[in-house]
């Protein structure tokens, strides 16, 4: 069976809106909603081909455009390889000019509404920042709760509270007051047992290489509710983390790193290697920095996590 090859867009408003439309009862997935977009044709560029789709369903011209994700999904009677963009700008006001109907929905709202199977990871990955800040360890928890701060005010909205060297006991004191700190403003990933998820509803779980080894064929360990990640370094791990259904991932390093000389970076190939077939959202880190961050997006990756060159102090 060939895999159809099918342009999508995450549209966004100035104001973070996001733009869905619902399918016609009378096409695959009738009756569901979607993000817009249409089938790529034979030798045209995947860009090109976004562009076409959107002006001729949403009478819209793209003026600006980045690559999101790539999902690769099997239907009982179809494949398909769902190639999304993310439009930050356009001009025109989008209608549905063959009569679907259109809506445009908070970012947050999304998995409220019923969407094809195969449109799931976009979802998640309409709701990631590009941006993703691990806290650095060694520093006390006034350090971290003033550099998160600083993180916050700077607008960085995704936030791994990650801190080895405190205890377990000020750890998740300091956690506790971090998640007041974040609220409506960053979603924040913790790290540790897995038996303290249950204690922190409101903050999403990410999971060592090593946990992820260890829980695999488990099911995911943590309710949909809440953010799933993990750390992986290989494809046995991509696989991994796929089967057990996190959100998201980080893949590391793609640089040599100062915390871990003696670690053979993956490269900027390698990592896009791995990421073909890998349909979840995923960031690059290891050497990475703000900078990056069009190399990342071009390699298939949802963004760049870092530590130093993401901490404000």
């Amino acid at each position: 069976m060939n895999r159809t090859h099918v342009a999508a867009a995450v549209i966004r408003s100035p104001d973070g809106l996001v733009l869905i439309a619902k399918r016609p009862l009378d096409k695959h997935q009738g009756g569901l909603w979607e993000f817009p977009g249409g089938k790529v044709e034979a030798d045209e560029a995947v860009e090109a081909a976004l562009m076409r789709e959107l002006q001729e369903e949403l009478n819209i011209v793209v003026t600006e455009a980045r690559p999101l994700i790539q999902v690769r999904h099997d239907y009982p009677d179809k494949q398909v390889l769902l190639d999304v963009w993310e439009v930050l700008a356009f001009s025109g006001e989008p209608h549905g000019a063959e009569g679907q109907p259109l809506a445009w929905v908070e970012p947050a709202d999304l998995p409220n509404y019923r969407f094809p199977a195969a449109n799931r990871p976009i979802i998640t990955a309409a709701r990631l920042p590009d941006h993703y800040l691990i806290t650095p360890d060694g520093l006390s928890p006034q350090q971290l709760l003033d550099g998160i701060a600083q993180a916050l005010d700077a607008g960085i909205r995704q936030i791994q509270f990650r801190a080895p060297s405190l205890s377990h006991v000020a750890y998740r004191a300091l956690a506790a007051e971090i998640i007041v700190m974040c609220s409506g403003r960053a979603q924040l990933m913790l790290k540790g047992p897995l038996e303290w998820a249950g204690e922190f509803p409101a903050a999403g779980w990410h999971l060592t290489a090593e946990q992820l080894r260890d829980h695999a064929g488990q099911g995911r360990p943590v309710p949909l509710r809440q953010w799933l990640a993990a750390s992986c370094h290989d494809a046995a791990e991509l696989e991994l983390a796929m089967a057990m259904g996190v959100d998201f991932v980080t893949l590391s390093p793609v640089l040599p790193t100062a915390t871990h000389p003696e670690v053979q970076p993956l490269g900027w190939s390698r990592a896009a290697e791995l990421l073909v077939g890998f349909s979840q959202p995923a960031y690059l880190l290891g050497g990475l920095g703000p900078a990056d961050l069009a190399q990342a997006l071009r390699t298939g990756a949802q963004g760049v996590a870092a530590i130093r060159a993401f901490w404000p102090i």
